[in-house]
């Protein structure tokens, strides 16, 4: 009748003392199926080894890793060529791992790879979060827990020095053959460059600016040249007109427009002094100045038809020169001489004139052409200086890597001889046995209670017949049992005594 109401203490007290050896032989039932299984499941030990990751011992200032790929990918990458079957086959006939049971190798090889375990460490602290990991592995005998354990170490550390030292060979090679191309690229472009400066010789972009002051100059000297040309040109001229005058007239004569000589000579002086200061000031085709020589040209003409005599009225001897003609003959070539050197000067220097305009007037051009030649040959200069200093850091880190001197694994702790089976724990399988026991006895014992249609207490009866109790009579020893009825009849009021519920 307790599944008809309410339960209370008094009611689970009830059910514990009438089920007490139920529940007892169920749970001591079960702690023994328990502790059996744990004997005779074939037990697991774990034999575990501890790797830390050194870094490398030359400062990354000086020499910069080649291998930069993320430390937990680099350990799931060598975890599976390690697990791959080629690794692990020789481990499992070495050591005869999981044979018996007809298992083919497929299912073996399955079963050591699942008995393998890597468990990296993770840690805020260390460079890349990662300072080392466990590698672990389960066999039903503890030595050979321990020697798989040592063996797959040894790949792993083994697998990480080859991998880094391939890493960084195959990075110096690529370079090298980089660095080769590049070379290539950079001596056509020189050889390219050095044509060019050879062509425009003068010409170049960076000239420019020496052209020009050379040109400024270049006009300076000309104007000077001009000067003194003109000069030359001048005294020439004067000189002409003295000796004209020795040779064709004595000193008094007059022309024949009736000018003295001596008042021609001061004309002809006054008109030259003229003509060299409008020659300061403006060109030769400016109109005072055409006048002036013309005037000058026509006086010379006039003085050079008076007899010449000497200056002083000796009429020297026939055949011969006076002394003073004779100088004016020595300085009258000596000006000739000049003159000429005068103009193959101007001549010169204005050819030079002519080359450094050229020059000046070719450097747009030559500078969009300069242009684009050396911004192929910086580009190419850029890229290979690049690969040179990426190739000098990866031959360095190459070299390091050899000598073993970069990253590492360093086995911290050598796998350890497990004393005890981690599988199975007997404690947890008998504690599972005992707790599996109770729990099932619990269940049975509140089916039967609840199938159970005993009156035994006044709550009992309220939950069945909604009455008051009127009375209560304690059970007496030794009355007769009541006879069964043959016919289900609505139960008595029997406190103790079950009853059958009515239909």
């Amino acid at each position: 009748m307790l599944g008809h109401r309410e339960l209370i203490m008094e009611d689970y007290a009830g059910i514990l003392k009438r089920r007490f050896w139920l529940i007892l032989a169920s749970g001591v039932l079960f702690l023994g199926v328990g502790i059996g299984v744990a004997y005779v499941v074939p037990p697991q030990y774990l034999s575990q080894t501890l790797v830390l990751i050194e870094q490398q011992k030359v400062p990354e200032n000086y020499v910069k890793p080649v291998v930069n790929e993320d430390l937990g990918q680099r350990l799931a990458s060598m975890k599976e060529q390690i697990l791959s079957r080629s690794r692990v086959e020789p481990i499992i006939e070495r050591f005869n791992l999981f044979a018996g049971n007809g298992r083919t190798m497929d299912d073996r090889v399955d079963l050591t790879r699942k008995a393998i375990s890597v468990a990296p460490i993770r840690s805020e602290q260390s460079r890349g979060g990662m300072p080392g990991f466990f590698i672990s592995f389960k066999a039903q005998d503890a030595h050979t827990a321990q020697q798989v354990c040592g063996e797959i170490t040894s790949l792993f550390v083994s697998e990480n020095l080859t991998a880094r030292e391939q890493s960084a060979e195959g990075t110096t090679d690529f370079l090298k053959q980089q660095l080769a191309d590049s070379k290539s690229n950079l001596d056509e472009q020189d050889a390219k460059l050095a044509a060019f400066q050879r062509k425009y010789l003068g010409k170049l972009p960076e000239q420019a600016p020496s052209n020009a002051s050379t040109l400024q100059a270049l006009t300076t000297q000309l104007d000077a040249a001009s000067q003194s040309l003109n000069r030359i040109q001048q005294s020439v001229t004067f000189l002409e007109a003295m000796i004209s005058q020795q040779t064709q007239g004595a000193q008094g004569t007059e022309p024949a427009t009736g000018i003295p000589v001596d008042e021609g000579r001061k004309q002809l002086k006054g008109l030259i002094a003229q003509k060299q200061e409008l020659q300061a000031l403006y060109t030769p085709d400016y109109p005072d100045l055409v006048a002036i020589s013309r005037k000058i040209a026509d006086l010379q003409t006039e003085i050079a038809r008076v007899p010449a005599e000497q200056a002083a009225g000796a009429v020297p001897e026939k055949g011969k020169d006076s002394l003073q003609l004779q100088q004016l003959k020595a300085q009258l070539h000596a000006a000739q001489q000049s003159m000429t050197a005068a103009k193959q000067e101007q001549s010169r220097i204005e050819q030079q004139v002519r080359v450094y305009e050229s020059r000046i007037e070719s450097s747009p051009m030559v500078e969009q052409e300069y242009k684009q030649i050396t911004r192929d040959h910086e580009t190419a200069l850029q890229f290979y200086n690049n690969l040179l200093a990426k190739m000098n850091e990866s031959s360095m880190a190459t070299a390091l890597e050899h000598r073993q001197e970069g990253e590492q694994f360093r086995v911290m702790d050598a796998p350890n001889l497990p004393e005890e089976p981690t599988f199975p724990n007997r404690f947890v399988f008998a504690g599972g046995g005992l707790a599996a026991g109770l729990f099932l006895a619990l269940l049975l014992a509140a089916l039967l209670e609840y199938r159970d249609t005993t009156l035994r207490n006044e709550r009992d009866i309220w939950a069945f017949t909604k009455l008051p109790t009127l009375g209560i009579i304690s059970q007496l020893e030794g009355l007769p049992k009541p006879v069964k009825a043959k016919k289900r009849e609505k139960p008595s009021l029997q406190i103790g005594k079950p009853i059958e519920k009515a239909g």
